[in-house]
């Protein structure tokens, strides 16, 4: 298996890369649908419902408590 360099990945996404996190682990962990994780990584504009920023940021702060939402997105 190859991987291919995303040069448009969003800060979420090389937050994923960086801790060695897949999208598939990290949507099954924070309930929030695969297409969408796959929007937040590749996607730098992208910016979810709040309902979803409340379920990924649960699961960002379990990996690492310093983050905040405004370190992946621009709100």
């Amino acid at each position: 298996m190859s991987l291919r360099k995303n040069i448009k990945r969003s800060k979420f996404g090389k937050w994923l890369d960086a801790k060695g996190i897949t999208q598939i682990d990290f949507a099954d962990t924070s309930k929030v649908s695969r297409k969408t994780i796959w929007r937040l990584y590749n996607e730098k504009d992208y910016i979810p419902s709040s309902s979803i920023l409340k379920k990924i940021m649960k699961t960002v702060r379990t990996i690492d408590k310093n983050k905040k939402t405004d370190d992946f997105f621009d709100i």
